[in-house]
């Protein structure tokens, strides 16, 4: 019976030498990567803190390596902040980073509490420009007031110097607010969002000062 006489396979020499270069190449791309850092960073959303502000609780201070920070760390390191109620991240670039905030918006300083109320129902013991509610809200309406104060534009909320609960016979959801323009407004939870349209009503009557009743018929009773 014959032998079977096993034939060696020749290694070719241009077959290692281009896996190994491949390899090599591959190595240096990869390090060159990871060496890529983040060195645009666009933050949008943000009025209580400035964009270094957020550029620092986002850890991005330094310019990390781009593949080595992902969205995900930087929104998280984010929403830690008591001020900001969520963070969406985008890459649209490898060294592009956009932070797109929602804050958690101071409503107004809560006097009988001596604590300053912010969007979600938090209180905190820091200060910011908004309304002083001087008296004490019952609980039920208390709730009431702090959804639909939540829902108005937050410009006009700035523009409220004090707010007072002030029911009456009719209802007992109704509030007296004093304007840092020297106007002051009769509302009620019912038709709060009715304050947006403060300027343009305002506007109306030729900087005269006075009372606006958007609690019952919408008419101005012009101070003497």
């Amino acid at each position: 019976m014959a032998r079977k006489v096993k034939k060696k396979r020749k290694i070719k020499v241009k077959n290692v030498l281009f896996v190994f270069g491949f390899i090599v190449v591959f190595l240096l791309g990869l390090a060159f990567l990871t060496d890529v850092k983040i060195n645009n960073i666009v933050i949008k959303g943000n009025s209580l803190y400035s964009d270094w502000e957020i550029i620092e609780k986002a850890g991005l201070s330094d310019y990390p390596s781009s593949l080595k920070t992902f969205s995900k760390t930087i929104e998280d390191r984010l929403e830690k902040d008591v001020y900001i109620k969520s963070v969406d991240v985008k890459r649209p670039s490898l060294t592009k980073v956009v932070i797109d905030l929602k804050e958690n918006l101071p409503l107004f300083y809560y006097l009988p509490a001596s604590k300053t109320i912010l969007a979600d129902k938090t209180e905190v013991t820091d200060n910011f420009p908004v309304p002083t509610v001087i008296n004490y809200v019952p609980d039920k309406i208390y709730s009431k007031f702090l959804t639909a104060i939540s829902q108005i534009n937050y410009d006009i909320v700035k523009r409220i110097s004090e707010i007072k609960y002030d029911p009456n016979e009719v209802d007992d959801g109704r509030f007296f607010l004093t304007m840092n323009d020297g106007n002051m407004v009769y509302l009620t939870l019912s038709d709060f969002d009715k304050i947006d349209g403060y300027l343009d009503i305002i506007k109306e009557f030729n900087n005269k000062k006075g009372i606006l009743y958007l609690d019952s018929g919408e008419y101005f009773e012009v101070k003497e």
